[in-house]
């Protein structure tokens, strides 16, 4: 892609995520997923990992998406329509790896992530969320072994950037750019965002636009 390709996705992804974004419908059941008919994007990560901070940055709402200082609070695919009529949808899995939860629970969350991620033909593009002051955990490798065996394409975003220093930062950067290069389904380029300052936030959204018309 050109430079002025570049800047033309780039701006028609500004203006796409500052136009109609809305709640759609949340699907605790496979059965109650939407019509396959827009493609989609999905967020995956830790509890507490900032993704209910990232989508409402990425969408330009305060309230968007719910946060909430309890982790595991999403227990359903949360849906969400980017334009009117929608040009894609995002998809904001239930965060996994806490413990609070009882675990008929998260093993009922566990199962619906699996399916919808080894069925959903219209799914375009994942995005892992990794908070970068503690880089990759076992779970979030689990995570990207299942994205691996379903042939999912997936990016690794870094959150909380502004958390970290620099050198801190950059050296968790190094280590999920490695591990990366070992999964065949991980996308080359990683992210580094952070909700509270917008680092890496329209670079991102170019990205789930260019994901997601491909």
């Amino acid at each position: 892609m050109s430079d002025g390709e570049d800047s033309e996705l780039a701006e028609r992804a500004r203006k796409l995520f500052s136009g109609p974004i809305s709640f759609l419908k949340s699907v605790p059941q496979m059965q109650y997923l939407p019509e396959p008919d827009v493609p989609e994007v999905a967020f995956a990560g830790r509890s507490n990992v900032g993704k209910s901070s990232l989508l409402n940055a990425l969408t330009n709402r305060k309230s968007l998406a719910r946060t909430s200082n309890t982790p595991g609070r999403t227990q359903e695919l949360n849906y969400f329509d980017v334009g009117d009529p929608p040009i894609f949808r995002l998809v904001d899995m239930p965060g996994y790896g806490f413990a609070e939860a009882p675990k008929a629970l998260v093993r009922r969350w566990r199962f619906l992530v699996n399916d919808y991620l080894r069925g959903r033909q219209v799914l375009k593009r994942a995005l892992v969320l990794v908070d970068s002051r503690h880089g990759l955990k076992p779970v979030d490798h689990e995570v990207m072994d299942m994205l691996d065996a379903s042939a999912v394409s997936y990016h690794l975003v870094l959150t909380k950037a502004d958390k970290v220093k620099s050198a801190a930062l950059a050296e968790v950067l190094e280590r999920t750019t490695a591990e990366a290069a070992k999964h065949p389904a991980a996308h080359p380029t990683i992210f580094t965002t952070s909700s509270e300052t917008g680092g890496g936030i329209a670079e991102l959204r170019t990205a789930i636009l260019d994901a997601s018309t491909r």
